[in-house]
């Protein structure tokens, strides 16, 4: 029976894949890694046997997913060596299965790219300039369409714009982790004609080379909307050379006038004149980058369980960057169950003391007490999500 299995796929191999049970595409033999699709064979829209079968027992993929992706090319069994090598590359730079499947989900036809005259000479370019390790897994599955992205034309000189302003491999990876389309920077005139106009501005270059790192998207904006960006920003008294610039550059640019005048009008209903939340912006500008929600949970917090009017958030505007559920309700409680026991003489204020490191909150309110205290660990973590260290 199980011959004329074997002699009815070879003979049906497309119908007879439709039929066979799940279970057994999962359980067959897998096959040697197998052959790269090229973009001149991926027309098809009937799945192949074969590149069904690899696709689940070579690379990781469910069923419906391989139907899918079989659909847009065949692998062909002549030329299985040459997939057996790819994977294989792949492996060797850190790519999982995981990785391989996934990257086979968001673009089949990568299965075509040549190693010895694309893969190859790319990857080494990238690690010999940081992008090394886990880096360049995630770095392909953010941005797949590197693996057409020519080396000589587009990538080497992205790099070479990059480091004109970052100056180091460090600082260009720090940036492609947040936005890997740099790699094709050098095709973007958007890019370069709004980094001209901060300079013109009077923004210092170390300054717009933190901008390059920590918001890059910001740089591949419609040059409009940084002009009127850079424009608002300036009308609110932060001149380019300030240091929080950049800062209330970005949380400015990811929002709409609306969502702007909501946020203003929310805070004012908190109790805060326009002056006060500007004034504050330009030194916290994160504070108009959280939703409404957030604002409001954090202002409900130290008003109704502290015990502190709203203008304690204007002294102190960076806790609205903390989460109420994670760090400041959990500290809260350990203070509030080290008071009960006498065992604080000189506390600090509150608001001042969610400022310090985990660590040295651990050390001085947690680590010191905890024999003594019993539940304090739980009171610490009840909220905070964390696990007891050492277990």
């Amino acid at each position: 029976m199980r011959l004329s299995l074997c002699l009815k796929m070879k003979l049906y191999p497309s119908l007879m894949i439709s039929l066979l049970p799940k279970r057994f595409i999962k359980t067959a033999p897998s096959l040697p890694t197998t052959p790269l699709p090229t973009r001149s064979n991926t027309t098809s829209s009937s799945p192949s046997s074969f590149t069904l079968q690899f696709l689940v027992n070579s690379c990781g993929l469910p069923l419906e997913t391989a139907l899918t992706a079989s659909k847009k090319f065949h692998l062909n069994e002549k030329n299985i060596h040459k997939t057996q090598s790819l994977l294989h590359f792949l492996k060797s730079h850190h790519f999982v299965d995981t990785h391989i499947a996934d990257l086979i989900k968001k673009m089949p036809a990568f299965l075509g790219c040549k190693v010895e005259n694309n893969l190859k000479p790319k990857f080494e370019f990238l690690a010999a300039n940081g992008v090394a390790g886990n880096l360049l897994p995630q770095l392909i599955l953010s941005n797949p369409d590197i693996l057409w992205t020519s080396l000589d034309s587009t990538i080497k000189p992205s790099f070479k714009f990059l480091k004109s302003f970052l100056g180091t491999n460090v600082k260009i990876t720090a940036a492609l982790k947040r936005c890997s389309w740099l790699l094709r920077v050098n095709r973007n005139r958007t890019m370069q004609t709004n980094i001209d106009l901060l300079i013109k501005e009077g923004l210092p270059l170390d300054r717009l080379a933190k901008l390059i790192i920590s918001n890059p998207r910001s740089l591949l904006s419609k040059h409009d909307k940084i002009v009127y960006a850079v424009n608002s920003v300036k009308n609110l008294g932060l001149e380019t050379n300030d240091t929080m610039f950049i800062y209330a550059l970005g949380v400015k640019m990811k929002m709409t006038d609306t969502t702007w005048k909501k946020k203003i009008e929310v805070m004012k209903s908190l109790g805060w004149s326009e002056e006060e939340i500007f004034g504050t912006f330009k030194r916290c500008p994160q504070i108009l980058q959280y939703s409404e929600k957030k604002i409001r949970i954090t202002v409900d917090f130290f008003i109704n369980s502290v015990d502190l009017g709203p203008e304690i958030l204007l002294v102190y505007p960076s806790l609205f960057c903390l989460s109420v559920d994670k760090r400041i309700r959990p500290w809260y409680n350990v203070i509030n169950v080290l008071k009960s026991k006498n065992l604080i003489k000189r506390e600090k204020k509150f608001p001042s003391l969610l400022l310090m490191s985990e660590k040295k909150f651990l050390e001085n309110y947690v680590d010191k007490y905890v024999d003594d205290v019993p539940g304090l660990w739980e009171v610490y973590t009840g909220t905070a999500n964390t696990k007891k260290k050492g277990t």
